[in-house]
């Protein structure tokens, strides 16, 4: 005695009811993966942007720092003699920003 195999009889509806659940699940599926990729990618930009400002903070730190020597009266006194100059105390005006 042979067995029958039942075969799984679908209507067109349900038939087309599958393909449409498969075609959203691949769907939100590469979806998800794409938006992951894009979130790291926007991740590390963020890291190299966030690299650049503290960078340009310390060049600016620097050349603050540089920028206060040179205009010291020290210096200005030492750039005065060696142009053989005579700094005169009564000239000097301090302008307050």
């Amino acid at each position: 005695m042979k067995k029958q195999v039942e075969h799984l009889h679908l209507t067109k509806g349900e038939y087309h009811l599958y393909r449409i659940t498969f075609i959203i699940l691949v769907l939100t599926l590469v979806l998800k993966i794409c938006g992951g990729a894009s979130v790291g990618n926007l991740g590390m930009d963020v890291e190299k942007l966030k690299y650049k400002v503290e960078d340009q903070k310390n060049t600016n730190e620097s050349l603050a720092m540089k920028i206060s020597e040179l205009t010291s009266f020290s210096k200005v006194d030492q750039i005065v003699k060696d142009m053989g100059l005579v700094y005169n105390y009564k000239n000097v005006v301090n302008i307050d920003k």
